[in-house]
């Protein structure tokens, strides 16, 4: 292996390491994983050219049934749903080709390219290229269907393989060759990227999937197409490796420094809330920790969350109100909505970091 490689994969795998090793100070690990799993869904979904924001995602998530909301939202949704069920189904079933076909199932459920055989491999050609191309004038035409099945074949052994490669050069090659394959008529990419958070989990590299790889590809889009398809006309895997490692070295570093600004604000919070709520202060540190699953709220979910009255649970969302740890959204007397603002602001200059 070259000394640049050697390097890049040295500077991946220690941030990594630090990523993992985060998480293990905290008396409630958990706590992170259900936003850095819903950046990496609206990441990969914007890849796409999905619309919505995180935002959008989570006020669906507090009011669903509220008219109005961008459609792409529930394709993000639908994201976060595949990825759990991903992580949910490796604990008794290995990544393979029958499980990647059920998380593609749950992508599309119910959503745009709903009608292209969710959870079905494809038994036609596709082809890749801007909206409204022809096969004529493709980019990249993948596998025909019977090339396709040896190859997912091949693909699935590869998984299983023990290889004397380091995980995360396996990890890139594993991602680079289903895109490639192609294997299904609509999400392709997307099941191919949540492929890295599967293996990386499997690998035990992560305890947790806290590795949004998807905002380097989003920040280097071009670049991330022109690897890939480097690798199938020049076969330039070197080229797609050092992209990718980059990529890994530079999300994990800066889900690193997420992981402490959260750990940081989160200890803060805890003793504004003790120093100033009074009896109402166990209430509110409750409530916090409910935030940061679910960074919007109403008075009716603290009441089913916390198990409190109407009356009890707008005292302590005022509460937190006044002390600027939450944010009232509507203007509204009733059905009032509440945002943990400080806290989405530390994804969302995550999101809008440059890339190195």
């Amino acid at each position: 292996m070259h000394d640049e490689m050697c390097t890049l994969l040295s500077q991946a795998d220690r941030a990594l390491g630090r990523l993992d090793g985060s998480t293990e100070v905290l008396p409630n690990p958990d706590l992170f994983v259900a936003m850095y799993v819903r950046q990496e869904a609206l990441l990969s979904s914007q890849i796409e050219g999905t619309q919505a924001s995180l935002l959008d995602v989570l006020e669906f998530e507090a009011a669903p049934t509220k008219p109005g909301y961008p459609p792409d939202v529930r394709e993000v949704v639908n994201h976060v749903a595949a990825m759990n069920l991903g992580l949910e189904r490796l604990d008794t079933l290995p990544l393979s080709l029958r499980l990647i076909r059920e998380i593609h199932g749950r992508l599309l459920k119910d959503v745009r390219g709903a009608e292209w055989a969710p959870g079905e491999f494809r038994s036609s050609q596709n082809w890749v290229g801007p909206a409204g191309s022809t096969i004529g004038d493709a980019l990249y035409i993948p596998p025909p269907p019977h090339e396709m099945i040896q190859a997912l074949g091949e693909f699935e052994s590869f998984l299983h393989a023990e290889v004397s490669v380091p995980t995360l050069i396996k990890v890139g090659l594993v991602h680079a060759q289903f895109e490639t394959i192609h294997p299904f008529l609509d999400g392709n990419g997307r099941i191919g990227r949540l492929l890295i958070t599967f293996l990386l989990c499997e690998r035990g590299i992560l305890t947790r999937p806290l590795l949004y790889t998807s905002h380097y590809f989003k920040q280097n889009r071009e670049e991330y197409y022109h690897r890939l398809q480097a690798t199938r006309d020049d076969g330039d895997w070197e080229g797609w490796l050092k992209f990718f490692l980059r990529g890994v070295h530079e999300v994990g570093e800066e889900a690193s420094r997420t992981a402490k600004r959260i750990v940081r604000q989160r200890e803060e919070h805890q003793a504004l809330v003790t120093e100033k709520m009074g009896r109402g202060a166990a209430l509110g540190l409750a409530l916090v920790e409910h935030l940061y699953f679910h960074p919007i709220v109403t008075a009716k979910m603290v009441c089913q969350k916390l198990d409190v009255t109407g009356p009890t649970a707008y005292r302590a969302l005022a509460a937190l109100e006044e002390l600027g740890i939450l944010v009232e959204t509507t203007g509204q007397k009733r059905y009032r909505q509440f945002r943990y603002a400080p806290y989405l602001a530390l994804f969302e200059a995550s999101q809008n970091a440059p890339s190195q």
